[in-house]
């Protein structure tokens, strides 16, 4: 259900050299190659870094907010670096960007089917229809007893379960055991930047979630 070792090693391994070679003139594709280089799931580390720090839940983020957010996400970058990033989010000059549009310009270009396609496994998954998936979630639509680890009594059903989630945690601050959708979609836009194959890709979703 993830991306293959493989082509998220390729992955990361393309975005290293773009910023080593500093292909990438953009602010914002420079930012999305620094997450994009961690693996699929760095879209979605970094958006889960910004939630948490988000503490007063106003969905925004001034200057001082997004170069704490960079920092704990662990991107050490130059002053004049991430003032260039800040300026290209911060489209309008009010000096505070939108948290939503940010992470929706930091997700890598997908088409109309790759994000309809996440969108229908999300939703087989969240059973209970409250845009969380949780382990009460998987009970009712993940079947665990094929998995090779549950049938030689290695894992339990709850942990398959645990492990499973903890998947779309790689790179959180925080691991609650509880998946958005934002976190899902961002975590397959970094699957999908490993995939340049639409029908590959659309392929994998449909036979991972049975859709």
């Amino acid at each position: 259900m993830a991306a293959t070792s493989r082509s998220d090693t390729e992955m990361r391994q393309k975005c290293k050299k773009m910023l080593n070679t500093k292909q990438a003139k953009d602010p914002v594709e420079r930012l999305r190659l620094q997450c994009l280089s961690r693996g699929s799931a760095g879209i979605k580390g970094i958006g889960r870094v910004f939630r948490i720090m988000d503490d007063d839940k106003n969905r925004s983020l001034d200057f001082a907010e997004f170069k704490k957010g960079i920092r704990d996400y662990g991107l050490y970058l130059e002053p004049k670096e991430l003032e260039e990033m800040f300026g290209a989010f911060d489209k309008d000059g009010s000096g505070v960007i939108d948290f939503d549009e940010f992470l929706i310009a930091l997700r890598p270009p997908m088409s109309k089917a790759r994000r309809g396609i996440i969108d229908e496994a999300f939703n087989k998954l969240d059973k209970t229809g409250d845009q969380v998936i949780t382990i009460e979630d998987l009970k009712g639509v993940y079947n665990v007893k094929m998995h090779p680890k549950f049938q030689n009594g290695e894992m339990t059903e709850e942990q398959i379960f645990v492990k499973f989630l903890n998947t779309f945690e790689v790179g959180s601050a925080e691991i609650d055991g509880k998946i958005t959708r934002d976190e899902f979609m961002n975590y397959y836009c970094g699957v999908s930047a490993s995939i340049d194959n639409d029908a590959y890709f659309l392929l994998m979703m449909k036979n991972a979630y049975k859709l």
